[in-house]
Parts: structure tokens; sequence; C-alpha cells
């Protein structure tokens, strides 16, 4: 009787490990597929900090932008829109500014957008590099799942008809 308990005791520990090196290596492989994304912070325009991992568990637009961008500075309001529409519990959407702080805040007294902004600066450029914009062109969207993978990528302008067909397809 002993002896099957050890054995169980040690089939039990060797399942546990095995569970927690399939978890460690499903981590790993999210972090490399969004480019480290869910480890990042980035400072807000008003004060504080967006924190990317905050946004895991609902699908995330993630709109890489600048003031600069006449096509960025378009496609805001269809951003928006599509934000506002999913406020009650579906995508959430983030922009991440490839700019500076000032410029920003100057274009948002201007324009209010009600979606998180991050100030990326032009680190982001390498960020959404990473994300699968191999010019770092803008505007530049991604989008990632609930469970942290990315579903789709787009360069250049997008809208709010093009943002809820992806929806759709997660």
């Amino acid at each position: 009787m002993k002896r099957r308990n050890i054995v169980a005791a040690g089939l039990g520990a060797a399942a546990l490990a095995a569970g927690i090196g399939w978890s460690a290596w499903q981590r790993r492989a999210l972090h490399a597929e969004s480019g480290g994304l869910w480890g990042l912070s980035f400072p807000k325009p008003g004060g504080g900090e967006l924190v990317m991992a905050d946004f895991l568990g609902r699908p995330l637009v993630l709109n890489f932008w600048a003031t600069w961008c006449p096509p960025c500075v378009k496609e805001m309001p269809e951003l928006d829109r599509f934000h506002r529409s999913q406020a009650a519990g579906g995508a959430r959407v983030v922009g991440l500014a490839v700019d500076g702080p000032t410029p920003v805040r100057e274009f948002l007294a201007r324009m209010p957008i009600s979606f998180p902004i991050g100030l990326a600066g032009f680190d982001g450029t390498d960020l959404s590099r990473r994300l699968g914009n191999p010019q770092g062109a803008l505007p530049f969207t991604a989008v990632f799942g609930a469970d942290g993978r990315l579903r789709h990528r787009k360069l250049g302008e997008t809208s709010f008809d093009e943002l809820q067909s992806w929806m759709a397809t997660k």
C-alpha cells in the first residue's frame, strides 16, 4: 500500500511539472509572437502608465499613429467610434503614438479620444516592426485575440467596418 502511494505521488508530481513546463513554454511563445508587447508599459500623455498586460483577456486593437501622419489623423474618429461601440465588453482599442509628448497632448486637446493613448515615441517604430510592419510606416494596426495572440495586422488606414469584420473572425 505504501509503495502504491509513493508511485501515485510521483506520477502526480510528474504531471504537475509537465503542466508547469507547458505553461512556461506557452508564455515564452506568446511573448515572442507578440514582439514582447505584453511586458511593456508606456507613459500616458496626461500622466501615469499604460500597462499592456492590463489588456490581456479581451481582444485588442493596437494602433500605431502620429500627429504628423495625415492618414493616422483621418482614421482616429473611426477607431474612436469602434472603441465606443465595444465598450460593453467587446474589444479594446489602444493607440501608441510614435511622436513626441507635446504634439500628442496638443492633438488630444483638439480631438478628444475615448480610448487609451500611450507615448511610444520613435521606439514605437521598432515595436511595430516586431509585430509585422517591416517598413515601420504609419498608420499600422495590429489586432490581438483575447488570448494575446496576433490575429490581424494592417499597414495603412483602417475603418470602422474593417475593424468590425476583424472582430467577427476572431
